[in-house]
């Protein structure tokens, strides 16, 4: 199977690789298993997957969970060392296309204390569900990859879903 491929099963082919990465084969090994599954565990149990219901829950505790996954990310790989190179080519631009403009301008708008303003409180959270249905996809794609069973949508939702 190639790269491409791969990202398109689980909607994640909006990704801007190189087109020698996208047309190699994906083929990952027992470290890039293992470097799977130690990110999927992280990302299913944090707010980055977990939904913040309207009046529970903390921005700023929320915006600092999704900016730590840079440093778990960071450990799993620094962890599994150079063996989980098929794991590194999608955490990587996942980290820095999708979760780093998120982090890039919430944390700016934080340290101007925009958590104090309900609108932007709002706003927030409109963002954080679109990204939460983006790393939903990666935390997909990481359960194939560690060849484990995809509990992302192992809790029903309040409305039933």
């Amino acid at each position: 199977m190639k790269l491409r491929d791969f990202l398109e099963n689980w909607k994640l082919s909006n990704l801007k690789l190189n087109l020698r990465f996208l047309e190699a084969e994906f083929a990952p090994s027992d470290a890039d298993r293992e470097a799977a599954w130690d990110l999927y565990v992280e990302l299913l149990t944090r707010i980055t997957t977990q939904r913040l219901t309207p009046g529970d829950g903390d921005e700023k505790a929320a915006l600092d969970s999704i900016y730590s996954m840079f440093a778990e990310t960071r450990g799993i790989l620094r962890a599994r060392g150079s063996g989980c190179g098929e794991f590194a080519k999608i955490a990587i631009p996942v980290l820095n296309q999708i979760v780093r403009p998120f982090t890039a301008k919430w944390h700016r708008l934080s340290l101007q204390n925009c958590f104090e303003d309900d609108q932007l409180n709002q706003e927030f959270r409109d963002e954080l569900e679109e990204l939460q249905e983006k790393l939903r996809q990666y935390t997909q794609a990481l359960a194939a990859m560690a060849h484990v069973e995809d509990l992302t949508k192992l809790e029903a939702e309040k409305d039933g879903e």
